[in-house]
């Protein structure tokens, strides 16, 4: 194994190769979903502070501003799965796809599925644990 193979082998984020291969529980989309996911990530973010705008505008109890956990969840999720360059989504149903949108592979290999829902699983907790944080915050303000 050579010294850049080894290097990618540990899918180190500074990888240039990291997202063009896939990886069992570490690498599971190319270029195009990872800016899919990107923009999921935008999307959520707007939607929240969107929601967090009206809901103090509307002068809503702190209480509602819990709902700023579904916006802020689907924020953290899109760019968690940008960042690690995984789709939680594909590793839940066992696919994987670096080429075009809409376009996937399945995983056939048991234990390589098994990797993908396990990081599949953690990208959801991290992503539900930052929104549900987002949430907690917006909630406790002094509006």
């Amino acid at each position: 194994m050579t010294h850049a193979s080894a290097f990618a082998a540990t899918g180190h984020p500074g990888d240039p190769t990291l997202g063009t291969d896939y990886q069992p529980g570490v690498c599971n989309i190319g270029p195009e979903e990872i800016a899919h996911r990107r923009r999921s990530g935008h999307v959520g973010a707007l939607l929240t502070l969107g929601l967090f705008a009206l809901l103090v505008a509307v002068a809503a109890p702190p209480v509602a501003r819990l709902l700023l956990v579904i916006p802020a969840t689907v924020s953290a999720s899109g760019y968690l799965q940008a960042w690690l360059k995984f789709c939680a989504g594909f590793g839940a149903i066992g696919v994987r796809n670096f080429g075009p949108l809409g376009r996937t592979e399945t995983v056939a290999d048991p234990a390589a599925r098994a990797a993908d829902r396990r990081r599949a699983r953690e990208i959801g907790l991290m992503g539900f644990g930052i929104g549900l944080v987002v949430g907690l915050v917006a909630a406790a303000l002094p509006i």
